[in-house]
């Protein structure tokens, strides 16, 4: 398969300078705050990795999606709770493990359907899986997420659904 290299320049879509610069303002507040080091030399190097940042997500198509993330914003504190409520369980049931003369783990992997709709909200749902310990995305492909799991257990715990659920509740209206 040839891949146009036209029709891969263009994949960023258009972005309104409106967005462009407000995310180029949330980066540089943000790394500002979060560095708390102002000196000439690491401000231009911050100011220079926002601009990357903001050039690259236009260049992945990002803009294609901030209506769909701006709809997501009011859900995403509750789900960010429920998320690390979920981190916290998951370290410590890995540690658990790790602590275990025995070293109880049964890698498993599986397949689930994702109840998300949109690219956005597939996205959400695995790197969410990949943020709690003992279980990695593999692979997501036409709404099927592959996962890894340490153990029989955390693989019964996605198939119940709970993440999958939760994650395609921020996408409804």
């Amino acid at each position: 398969m040839k891949l146009n290299q036209n029709s891969y320049l263009k994949q960023g879509g258009k972005a309104k300078l409106s967005s462009i610069l407000l995310l180029l303002l949330v980066l540089s507040a943000s790394w500002l705050l979060w560095s708390g080091l102002y000196k000439p030399l690491l401000i231009g190097l911050g100011a220079f990795s926002c601009l990357l940042s903001t050039y690259l997500a236009h260049r992945m198509g990002f803009f294609r999606h901030h209506k769909a993330l701006l709809r997501l914003i009011p859900r995403l504190p509750r789900y960010w709770w429920w998320l690390l409520r979920e981190i916290v369980i998951s370290t410590i049931d890995v540690a658990k493990i790790i602590l275990s003369p025995s070293l109880p783990i049964s890698p498993t992997v599986v397949e689930l359907e994702a109840e998300t709709k949109t690219d956005v909200g597939h996205v959400i749902l695995g790197n969410s899986i990949t943020l709690s310990p003992g279980t990695v995305t593999l692979d997501l492909h036409k709404g099927k997420i592959l996962i890894h799991c340490l153990t029989v257990e955390s693989a019964r715990e996605l198939q119940k659904g709970e993440a999958n659920r939760r994650a395609a509740a921020l996408e409804r209206k």
